[in-house]
């Protein structure tokens, strides 16, 4: 087994700005959009290790309540459950997106404590889908950088039918204070130093 562990996020300033920024896409003239955010304390741990044909994800809730997805690990069937918008379709989404673009077999991921409150403002949609892409980039040793596992897990989360910005997915750079600039499709990261605890 792996050990990972992903933590959420708070936005300090610049709520939106990537949903605005991704407009200069199409207008060059409108201002980049830029966001502070912080990676918190809470998160998902989890323990990973390679399947050989099956996506298998064991979940806990933060009130301690577990469930047990599968799915085979194949395009279409990864496909049909992104498309149904549960919990699970934020996993198999991102499954899709690097099988799509890897080698890869299956996974079994237990996500064996969860202290990241759901629903409540702080990317825990967005920390399942980076924990996902981390998972196959360290079981499968893909190589990928953290801004890799970042683009995949967006990619993985808009497979479903959230409409989520770029910025959640920032919980990928852990519990430390990251400046994001969004111009159309590019971001730029840069990680910050700070004198003192947030």
């Amino acid at each position: 087994f792996m050990k990972i562990f992903v933590p959420g996020r708070v936005c300090l300033f610049g709520e939106h700005s990537d949903w605005a920024g991704g407009h200069r896409r199409t207008n060059a003239a409108l201002e980049r959009g830029y966001t502070l955010i912080a990676g918190t304390n809470q998160g998902l741990y989890a323990e990973v290790k390679p399947h050989p044909n099956k996506l298998i994800f064991r979940s806990t809730s933060n009130d301690g309540q577990k469930k047990v997805y599968e799915v085979p690990m194949d395009i279409a069937s990864l496909g049909v459950e992104a498309e149904k918008g549960t919990f699970f379709s934020y996993v198999a989404g991102v499954a899709g997106q690097v099988l799509t673009h890897y080698r890869v077999r299956g996974l079994e991921i237990d996500n064996y404590l969860t202290d990241l409150p759901m629903k409540k403002g702080r990317s825990s949609s967005a920390a399942v889908c980076v924990l996902v892409a981390r998972a196959f980039n360290r079981v499968y040793d893909l190589k990928m950088t953290v801004r890799g596992e970042m683009e995949f897990a967006y990619l993985g989360e808009i497979a479903t039918p959230s409409r989520c910005g770029r910025m959640d997915q920032g919980c990928a750079y852990g519990s430390r204070p990251i400046m994001m600039t969004f111009d159309g499709e590019r971001i730029d990261v840069r990680e910050l130093n700070v004198a003192k605890d947030l």
